[in-house]
């Protein structure tokens, strides 16, 4: 059986660090959509939250190599399956595609 790796930010990371890392990744290939306001993965609206999922795209967009995973210290390997509700993260199915690097109504 295949094990599917996920990235998230951890819980104990600065806000300074991830809104970094965050457009980081959103500029470097993540897709943000699902995190922008109606994005199936917006709510909830925290930088904690909007940090994963894109942590966990940039991750899964650069082949999962495990210099995609660091972020400055601020990610770590998820043992579970961070999706949630509507949000899906990859490599799961989502109904959200494309690249915004704009970063909107964080908290």
């Amino acid at each position: 059986m295949m094990m599917m790796m996920n990235i998230v930010a951890r819980s104990n990371a600065g806000y300074g660090a991830l809104k970094s890392g965050l457009a980081f990744a959103c500029s470097h290939g993540a897709d943000c959509r699902a995190i922008q306001p109606g994005g199936s993965c917006f709510n909830p609206n925290t930088i904690q939250n909007h940090a994963s999922y894109a942590f966990d795209s940039y991750y899964q967009t650069h082949a999962k190599n495990p210099a995609a995973c660091n972020f400055g210290g601020t990610a770590t390997i998820a043992v579970t399956n961070p999706s949630f509700g509507r949000c899906v993260y990859p490599p799961f199915s989502s109904t959200d595609g494309g690249v915004d690097t704009t970063i909107t109504g964080l908290q």
